[in-house]
């Protein structure tokens, strides 16, 4: 769904940390996380399953993997009013 987000915090050595954002652009994409042989694997993908880009990493690399689902109703602050006239 628009909106999603998943981010990542890698150890870049040296004491040092990066951290990488992968967000679905476009209504109909999601983001998808794998874990397997010693990677971490996010993807942005369609409706119909075709791969749009992928982020890999190290497993031993990440420090977190912290997904944001998107929101599927806004927050009652969001909401703005609007005038009807009859």
């Amino acid at each position: 769904m628009k909106g999603d987000r998943v981010e990542i915090v890698i150890d870049a050595g040296s004491g040092t940390t990066r951290t990488y954002d992968v967000i679905a652009t476009r209504a109909g994409r999601r983001v998808v996380t794998t874990h397997s042989r010693g990677t971490v694997e996010v993807s942005e993908v369609t409706r119909g399953g075709s791969t749009v880009r992928t982020a890999r990493f190290l497993a031993n690399r990440v420090l977190a993997l912290v997904e944001h689902p998107a929101a599927d109703e806004p927050a009652p602050d969001e909401i703005t009013p609007t005038l009807r006239t009859a």
